[in-house]
């Protein structure tokens, strides 16, 4: 069974920083595209940023280029989401979800989401201003 649980959100000052982690289970850690989504309260799910196990490429929204970044750590079957300078518009849920299987170059955009197979729970971030 696949699963995907995520930790480390919580409350913090704009500015701060947050580290999420993602831990899976259940498939093959290579060759799959992980990302990071998120979701606010009124709004639609926005795609983060992706790894590409393949080849290790990223991808991030323009939103959070410069700011986020996403790394694994293999041996522990964890992905990290490091979220620096954070904004109150930063405040959300924040999804990992991994697309199985996908064996390409390149970065892979998040888009909205529906290219992802299985998904994490999700864990609350809230940035105060």
């Amino acid at each position: 069974e696949v699963q995907l649980v995520e930790s480390g959100g919580g409350l913090v000052q704009a500015g701060g920083s947050l580290r999420l982690s993602c831990t899976a289970s259940g498939f093959t850690f290579n060759n799959n595209i992980i990302g990071w989504f998120r979701q606010a309260p009124g709004k639609e799910r926005e795609g983060v940023c992706t790894i590409n196990r393949s080849d290790g490429s990223t991808y991030y929204a323009g939103s959070v280029k410069g700011r986020f970044t996403i790394s694994t750590d293999d041996a522990r079957r964890t992905v990290y989401l490091q979220m620096n300078s954070l904004k109150p518009e930063d405040t959300a849920v924040y999804y990992c979800a991994v697309a199985i299987g996908r064996i390409r170059k390149g970065p892979v955009s998040p888009g909205d989401g529906s290219g992802m197979d299985h998904w994490g729970k999700g864990t609350l971030v809230t940035v105060s201003s």
